[in-house]
């Protein structure tokens, strides 16, 4: 076989270990976009068809996507998480579970034909928390499943009250978000409002009798324990989105990596959820606060918890601004 003069040789030589440089400057780029660091020791004496194997498996492990978050909603109860729940029930290829809570102490003893977890709980042999978290995180894998095949994002409504406002304590359990964490990525959002309105709620449903005392400002500490348990969650106030639920909504579905809906306030009104225990009304906007006795606008003078509350939340300023 004839051979090719030297120079021809020395330009083939160099043309081969161009490409094969540049096939290693797209192996190290695509490496880099998929945050795979490149080895000190790659072997470059390995056959071409091996690089580019290597350029077809990295690009093939990019184009994975990363699993979709399950998002959860977090607030006290009479705070309108209801209404802003339905708002978000009203967005785009959305499935809302209202008032989700595993380890619940609202579960009644007796007829519970669907309800793996009650009865579980009212066995002969009663299951554990831990076994009832996993008979939880099941169903909520099967649910995610179909979800996602049919391109809807799962939500929850997380019902805090069973874990924050029942009891002589809070109890000493995993949050809603914990649990869920477990087993899935999780976006969420906490909202609240002023949490004298909240109470004067809670006393208008007779539910401030769940917890003990049934005192404001022992209402004001078991909301400093729900903010404690959610302190990395974005906040949203009910009284900023009444003020103005597109702007606010807006950034709820930027926060839960949801499409946004401009026409919500119009549609939200045919979305039914449990829960819809306060003032009803199809219509977005702010209400009056409640009459009450002024005893307890003294309670909330003399609660050092509750004006902690406050300043906590940002209704210091609120107030003040509003006054001026």
């Amino acid at each position: 076989m004839e051979q090719l003069p030297k120079v021809h040789r020395r330009e083939v030589s160099e043309s081969a270990a161009q490409f094969r440089a540049a096939i290693d400057s797209a192996l190290e780029l695509v490496q880099d976009y998929t945050g795979n660091p490149v080895s000190e020791h790659r072997d470059l004496s390995q056959p071409l068809p091996s690089l580019l194997q290597q350029c077809q498996n990295l690009l093939a492990e990019a184009q994975v996507e990363a699993p979709l978050p399950v998002r959860t909603l977090h607030h006290l109860a009479c705070s309108g998480g209801t209404l802003i729940s339905r708002c978000i029930a009203a967005q785009p290829n959305t499935q809302v579970l209202s008032e989700v809570d595993p380890l619940s102490p609202f579960v009644p003893s007796g007829f519970l034909p669907t309800d793996l977890i009650g009865l579980s709980r009212f066995s002969s042999r009663p299951a554990n928390a831990d076994t009832q978290i996993e008979m939880f995180l099941a169903g909520l894998r099967v649910l995610y499943g179909t979800a996602t095949q049919h391109g809807q994002h799962l939500i929850l409504r997380d019902h805090s009250h069973g874990h924050f406002s029942f009891g002589a304590a809070v109890t000493d359990r995993p949050t809603l978000h914990e649990i869920v964490s477990r087993a899935f990525p999780v976006k969420s959002i906490v909202s609240v409002r002023h949490p004298l309105d909240a109470y004067l709620s809670l006393l208008d449903s007779g539910w401030v009798q769940h917890f003990s005392p049934a005192t404001l400002d022992e209402y004001a500490r078991r909301s400093h324990a729900f903010l404690d348990a959610y302190q990395n969650v974005e906040l949203i106030r009910y009284e900023d989105f009444v003020e103005d639920p597109p702007t606010v909504m807006q950034t709820i579905c930027a926060t839960l990596s949801l499409d946004y809906n401009p026409d919500f306030t119009e549609t939200f009104a045919a979305i039914t959820l449990s829960g819809d225990s306060g003032r009803r009304g199809d219509f977005i906007s702010p209400r009056p606060r409640r009459p009450h006795p002024p005893a307890i606008d003294q309670e909330a003078e003399d609660s050092e918890a509750f004006q902690t509350l406050l300043s906590r939340l940002d209704y210091h300023r609120k107030a003040t601004a509003k006054s001026e």
